[in-house]
């Protein structure tokens, strides 16, 4: 297995868009568990499986579905996926599907090959703590749910996407209470995790802090 580093937060705490770029600065691989988690949610929504669904339906679902990286892009099906995954309807089943021990089970073992063959800038809710608990690395994110709010917004708004400051506000408070306490690998900070809180920081200036405990 490669070297890794893992990165953990909440939503809209930049973590992202971070990992990509320390991914890039290192050479090492991207993996970005948060579009698999929303490739799952979008499959499941195309076959209109609803939020209480039951285990045996999704996992037949997901039996038959192929969910992969390649050179950088994530293939759902034979297909490349993009800003499909990326609105605010995914973005809740995701939160929401994610709190489901079959999803998690399905997608563990496609993050943890993602590692085998190479180095790794893995971010997601449960990196340090569940996916890679021996990681080289560990950090984890952390910003206001107000600054959060408002990176997402912007964020959908440069994308064309209608949302409002309050949307976005009250979707990024719902998915830290469902992150938080659900029953399956609850988002946490992980006792060897270096904390790093982004709320009057660059882009540049959080990975420059990241940078400090890894080269």
């Amino acid at each position: 297995m490669g070297k890794i580093i893992a990165i953990d937060g909440p939503s809209g705490s930049g973590k992202s868009t971070i990992s990509k770029k320390i991914a890039e600065r290192l050479g090492f691989t991207y993996l970005d568990t948060g579009a698999l988690y929303r490739s799952v949610a979008l499959k499941l929504r195309n076959h209109s499986v609803p939020e209480d669904a039951s285990d045996p339906l999704i996992s037949d679902i997901l039996k038959d579905t192929e969910l992969f990286f390649s050179k950088g892009n994530l293939f759902l099906d034979g297909q490349e996926v993009k800003d499909e995954i990326r609105t605010p309807d995914i973005g809740h089943y995701s939160s929401v599907f994610s709190a489901r021990k079959v999803v998690r089970d399905y997608l563990f073992d496609i993050q943890r090959n993602a590692a085998r063959d190479n180095d790794l800038v893995a971010e997601g809710r449960d990196m340090t703590t569940v996916v890679f608990p021996d990681a080289y690395r560990k950090f984890f994110l952390t910003a206001s749910d107000k600054e959060r709010a408002n990176r997402r917004f912007m964020q959908l708004k440069e994308k064309g996407m209608e949302i409002t400051m309050e949307e976005a506000i009250r979707d990024v408070r719902e998915r830290d209470t469902r992150d938080s306490q659900r029953d399956i690998a609850p988002l946490r900070k992980a006792d060897d995790a270096i904390l790093i809180d982004t709320d009057n920081l660059s882009i540049d200036e959080t990975i420059e802090k990241i940078l400090e405990h890894v080269t």
